[in-house]
């Protein structure tokens, strides 16, 4: 581990200028220079002398007291240089470089008795990250946000890849647009959705990926976000300037704060190769070390599921016709069973043996306990208890059976937004997990949330997640939260969080299908903060074949599927799709078999926002590349070399590809499988069809 930090007044890196303060990256790219003006902080943002940022000011808003946006005057600066390195404990590279120039500013108040606040910038070679800091002192205590009022004032109209602002869901279908039309596509934008409060005709949410008129690559975020608001963005279209929007708590307020205390980074990504925007990992570093001594126990897993034959409609999540149901009073045993339950034991034995053939981790297992007929959006307190079976899963069985074939069973609790109910049981639920084998949990937050009035993604519902991920680690369990906020970096500091959903997960082809370039946008947009449990590989795109009465279809081809475990990286990999499919395509599912789901190193080989993306990634601990690519609905020819392999070695590529007649819509299981030889040397030339992709295996020849 390298580690270099000079303090003080470094010439090269900052220039004082009165009250002007100019910070450069370590390789000189970037510039962010910082002022007051007449008391109120301004700061800006330069690329290569392209404008990145206009000045944008900087302050909190704070209610029924004075607030933190104007009458400052700067009494200290600090610097510092810091280049370390760090290993996480699953991610994807092996070490990680953590190098930024630091400038850190004590804007002081003198009419309001001497307080003051920090704001720490830090500069790194990808982009710029600051934070507003408020130390302990005799003049600040307990204070409520009213608004955040941190400033992105843009150069220009750019094109923006965006959601509408809203304090509940991300589950929208990203809209591609100049920043001048965000007003007039937003009602389009705003579809249903189980609980969604949308805030302004021009707010979206973050990450907001942007491409500017000069060709760079801008996108805005936020890092560690903890006992804190998620921010949104509110955009003045006509000064093209996005402005900080947290989400209120349930009587309006931004945020409930007590000194010393800080708030999340503010993060602006920045190059001119999209693919340095996927290979960042600023956000991770600005997020704090593991919290936890022992990690041994946690790992990254793939698994298969009761999930598609329930989201198709094949089968069902609740066991009765009963219209309601109240746990403790309802007896099942009286009830006759409609016969679609899914999550039967035998049914579960059935993917436990697929998963043990193909040397898969984990089966997950949705709708195994009491309730599941009453439980979406009755604003209901008391939904679940986490740990009583319907009559026809037997827990200890399939516990006995699953180690027997060395699988694990993954745990579902879904809350129904009743995150009261949840806390009430949840030492009972992580000890019932222990108690039968299971050590990872897929929890849920679907519908409005209790207690009442509260948002997805305001500071209470952000503290009752992090609560949940580190109670979870007292019992050494792993965490996948869907409908929870999305991510902020937060899985360097606690891994056991190895994935969230927030945002469109396949489960939306069912529900009328996610547009053809959607896996060539999220990689740019949510995975910017961590993994999203996608749930790839369906191999059926028909959803009717399941369900005839559900006409939906995966806007995919078969080969698009596989190279999606490498485009849309996560810890967690469902082969999504059902068993009996996946027997009728053994040679393709191959590479769901053999592909990583951790890794040594990554590279970006070819990326546009909106139009492709392909990733070349190392398996850990091996010579082992595994290489995906995913376009729009248009199709491209793929053109790579293979220059990151070990120069003088040989490796076996296996190519999964679309065949020539291949299209999402029309054809969408044409494939074709070939082998060749490849070494450091070697280039590809690769059709891909509307909708399309390809996955490759590449395998050292000993």
């Amino acid at each position: 581990m390298r580690k270099i930090i000079v303090l003080g007044l470094a010439f090269n890196m900052l220039t004082l200028l009165v009250q002007a303060q100019v910070l450069v990256s370590p390789d000189k790219n970037l510039s962010m220079k910082f002022e007051l003006k007449e008391g109120v902080p301004y700061y800006q943002l330069t690329y290569k002398k392209k404008v990145v940022l206009k000045p944008g000011s900087l302050g909190i808003e704070v209610k029924d007291a004075p607030s933190f946006v104007d009458g400052f005057t700067l009494s200290d600066t600090k610097t510092a240089t810091v280049d370390t390195s760090w290993n996480p404990v699953w991610g994807e590279q092996k070490t990680i470089r953590n190098h930024y120039n630091e400038l850190t500013v004590t804007l002081t108040q003198k009419a309001q008795k001497d307080r003051f606040i920090r704001i720490r910038f830090r500069l790194f070679n990808d982009g710029l990250g600051f934070r507003y800091e408020f130390p302990m002192q005799d003049n600040l205590n307990y204070f409520i946000i009213k608004e955040e009022k941190t400033q992105f004032a843009l150069s220009g109209d750019n094109k923006a890849f965006w959601l509408p602002g809203d304090y509940d869901t991300q589950e929208y279908s990203t809209v591609t647009s100049n920043l001048s039309e965000v007003r007039g596509k937003m009602k389009a934008a705003v579809t249903s959705n189980a609980s969604q409060h949308t805030f302004s005709p021009t707010g979206v949410q973050t990450p907001l990926m942007m491409k500017s008129k000069d060709g760079l690559y801008i996108n805005i975020h936020e890092a560690a976000l903890v006992d804190y608001s998620s921010m949104s963005l509110d955009l003045d279209d006509k000064n093209f300037v996005l402005q900080a929007h947290l989400t209120p708590d349930a009587i309006g307020d931004k945020g409930n704060m007590q000194a010393p205390c800080q708030s999340p980074w503010r993060t602006i990504l920045v190059s001119d190769r999209a693919g340095d925007i996927l290979e960042s990992k600023l956000i991770l570093n600005l997020n704090e070390p593991t919290k936890y001594k022992d990690t041994s126990w946690i790992k990254p897993i793939k698994y298969v599921g009761v999930w598609w034959e329930m989201i198709t409609g094949k089968s069902q999540w609740s066991y009765t016709d009963l219209p309601a149901v109240q746990l403790g009073v309802t007896d099942y045993s009286k009830v006759k069973p409609h016969g679609k339950h899914g999550a039967n034991t035998k049914h579960v034995k059935e993917y436990i043996d697929f998963a043990a053939l193909h040397h898969l981790d984990a089966v997950l297992v949705e709708g195994w306990n009491e309730g599941w007929e009453d439980w979406f959006g009755k604003s209901k307190d008391y939904v679940f208890d986490f740990v009583t079976p319907y009559p026809d899963f037997d827990v200890k069985e399939l516990h006995r059976y699953a180690a027997s074939k060395g699988i694990k069973i993954i745990m579902h609790h879904e809350t129904s937004g009743s995150v009261r109910n949840y806390e009430r049981h949840l030492d009972t639920a992580y000890q019932f997990m222990v108690d039968n084998g299971y050590n990872a949990v897929k929890s849920g937050y679907v519908g409005n949330i209790l207690p009442r009035g509260e948002y997805h993604y305001g500071q209470w519902m952000n503290n009752h997640y992090l609560y949940a991920i580190t109670k979870a680690a007292e019992y050494k369990i792993m965490v996948n939260a869907h409908e929870a906020v999305r991510p902020t970096g937060l899985s360097r500091t606690y891994p056991n969080l190895l994935a969230n959903e927030a945002a469109r997960g396949t489960e939306y082809e069912s529900f009328g299908g996610n547009n053809a370039d959607h896996t060539t946008i999220l990689p740019f947009t949510r995975l910017i903060g961590g993994p999203m449990d996608y749930t790839p590989g369906i191999f059926e795109t028909r959803v009717s074949a399941y369900n005839p009465t559900n006409k939906s279809f995966v806007h995919t081809t078969l080969a698009r599927q596989l190279g999606l475990y490498v485009t849309m990286y996560s810890p967690l990999q469902m082969a999504a799709d059902l068993p009996e499919t996946y027997n009728k395509f053994l040679d393709a599912f191959k590479f769901i078999e053999d592909v990583a789901v951790d890794w040594d190193e990554s590279k970006a080989l070819e990326a546009e926002p909106g139009d492709y993306i392909t990733i070349a990634r190392k398996a850990k601990g091996t010579n082992n590349w595994f290489v995906g690519s995913t376009c729009d609905e248009n199709g491209r020819m793929s053109n790579i070399d293979f220059k990151f392999l070990d120069k003088g070695k040989k490796y076996i590529a296996t190519i999964y590809a679309d065949a020539k007649d291949a299209h999402y819509e029309t054809n969408p299981q044409a494939y074709t499988i070939r082998k060749v030889e490849v070494t450091s040397k070697s280039k590809l030339a690769q059709h891909c069809a509307p909708g399309g992709g390809y996955a490759i295996s590449l395998i050292q020849k000993k």
